[in-house]
């Protein structure tokens, strides 16, 4: 694992390239199994998806986050992608509701001991009416079946507000803050320009 400590940015502000946006980044870990929380059973269903279904996968994984910045995913090659999604490491689950599908997880246990939430996320239409806890309970019950000693997740200020205090209500704390600078992916093509309202499309 890095150390995020390595060359902190001092204090002030500091420019971005133009075209380039700064993301705040709050890092989560637990490092037991912790107690689940309470979820309503409201007929939600997990579906596998593997190297097959990068269409169904990019579909949802634009409905949950073209409005809370999600774009890293959009910027693969399919074959990049089925890779990811197919490996025998890594478990990636649509939430499905009454034939719809309302949510995204993957679980990522390509290191040793350790499982990233790589991502975790429901459709603006099903947050608040527990899908969220359904597939969080999902996620950690599958988690800590593995052999692992650590789960970690990161969140950022560009997701939804509750988010960071769901994964801390879920059992993860802080434990680092980073800040992210990458090229705004409504100016290079991979978002619409209506994307994200809330972050300054500066230059578009």
């Amino acid at each position: 694992m890095a150390d995020l400590r390595k060359d902190p940015l001092p204090v002030g502000y500091h420019p971005l390239p133009p075209g380039h946006l700064a993301n705040v980044v709050t890092c989560l870990e637990m490092t037991a199994r912790p107690a689940l929380r309470p979820a309503p059973e409201q007929g939600f269903t997990l579906a596998r998806m593997g190297a097959a279904d990068t269409g169904r996968f990019r579909n949802l994984f634009r409905a949950i986050g073209q409005d809370i910045m999600w774009f890293s995913r959009l910027m693969l090659e399919e074959e990049a992608l089925a890779a990811i999604i197919g490996d025998a490491d890594v478990q990636c689950f649509a939430l499905v509701k009454d034939g719809h599908d309302v949510g995204l997880l993957e679980l990522d246990f390509r290191e040793d001991g350790q499982c990233e939430l790589s991502f975790f996320g429901v459709v603006p239409s099903a947050v608040g009416g527990g899908a969220g806890r359904f597939l969080m309970n999902e996620a950690l019950t599958r988690a800590w079946a593995q052999p692992i000693t650590r789960m970690w997740v990161h969140t950022c200020h560009f997701d939804h507000p509750a988010a960071l205090g769901f994964y801390q209500r879920s059992g993860f704390r802080p434990y680092a803050v980073m800040v992210e600078v990458h090229p705004d992916p409504r100016l290079t093509g991979q978002m619409p320009k209506h994307a994200s309202p809330q972050v300054p499309l500066i230059g578009g």
